[in-house]
């Protein structure tokens, strides 16, 4: 039986571009792709991060799928959890991702921030200790 899940969906204005994006600066992998070719520009596909799964869109405002260039901003962030968030980082960069702020540390995490190409917010890092930390029975 199939286990819930949740997967995140990107839609983006040229999606053929984000895949090849995706693939070069954080090594996704193409999992399943549905268009993208001369004969059928538009694509939909689902790549993978390690273990995380998530979707890439053209936009398609009549189906409510909107890029961040048409809202005027990502709607969402996604955390790339890896390694080595430098090198991940410096990848990214020289795909044509913005810098947004270099990896540094914050909140028990080493994390960078970018927008990818396609308006999409990243960060990139990895938590410094043990995640998730011990909370204090007072706090809760």
């Amino acid at each position: 039986m199939l286990q819930p899940h949740a997967q995140a969906q990107l839609s983006v204005r040229n999606g053929r571009a984000a895949v090849d994006f995706y693939k070069a600066a954080f090594g996704a992998l193409e999992v399943y792709r549905f268009g993208g070719t001369d004969d059928l520009e538009e694509v939909v596909a689902q790549l993978a991060i390690g273990a995380s799964l998530f979707w890439v869109e053209d936009e398609s405002p009549p189906h409510g799928n909107f890029s961040p260039e048409t809202v005027g901003g990502s709607t969402v962030r996604m955390l790339l959890i890896v390694d080595d968030p430098e090198s991940v980082l410096a990848r990214a960069v020289a795909e044509g991702a913005t810098l947004i702020s270099p990896v540094d540390d914050e909140h028990g995490w080493r994390l960078a921030r970018i927008d990818d190409p396609f308006g999409h917010r990243w960060e990139i890092g990895k938590p410094i200790s043990d995640w998730p930390p011990a909370q204090d029975p007072v706090a809760r």
